[in-house]
């Protein structure tokens, strides 16, 4: 499988205005409203990177650093950390400005998996990622360590199987 560059390849930036219809009574922006932003772009990148359908596998933690306002302006960067077989660690990053001062802020961070389908609905390989900056470095060799904690998590991993982690956490052989 050819190897793409990352993330010049493989990032979107998606930017939304923040209307009445996607406020909670407070006239912040509602959270599930963010997380179907947040789906989308991340479902856009991780199709333009694997030329595939792809579905959501998994969504990790969304917390809110700052609220979104009524009237400001969302900027939502997605880019591929790392491929794995047939699925994609997606990182969103979240930004929101409030247009009249220009005042920007950063809102969320969070971390997608995404798993590439054929025409019959079966998962299919994605290309590799290769890293370039000290950045893109990073999130690189940390998605293998997020990937096995996910794969704890959900019941399928046994932590004395997640090799990336047992350095972090200690883990002795079974």
């Amino acid at each position: 499988m050819r190897k793409k560059k990352f993330p010049r390849e493989s990032s979107v930036s998606m930017t939304e205005l923040v209307l009445p219809n996607d406020t909670n009574t407070l006239n912040n922006l509602m959270g599930g409203r963010l997380m179907h932003w947040m789906d989308i772009v991340s479902a856009i990148v991780g199709q333009k990177h694997s030329n595939s359908t792809v579905v959501t596998a998994s969504v990790d933690n969304i917390s809110f650093k700052h609220p979104i306002r009524l009237g400001n302006v969302v900027t939502l960067k997605a880019k591929i950390t790392r491929a794995f077989n047939s699925s994609m660690e997606i990182r969103i990053d979240v930004e929101a400005e409030d247009a009249p001062s220009g005042h920007k802020f950063e809102s969320n961070a969070a971390y997608f998996t995404f798993v590439a389908l054929d025409q019959n609905g079966k998962p299919v390989n994605v290309p590799e990622v290769e890293p370039e900056t000290e950045e893109e470095k990073e999130l690189y060799s940390g998605a293998l360590r997020r990937r096995q904690l996910r794969l704890i998590l959900s019941g399928r991993m046994k932590p004395s199987e997640a090799n990336e982690l047992r350095s972090i956490f200690d883990i002795k052989e079974a």
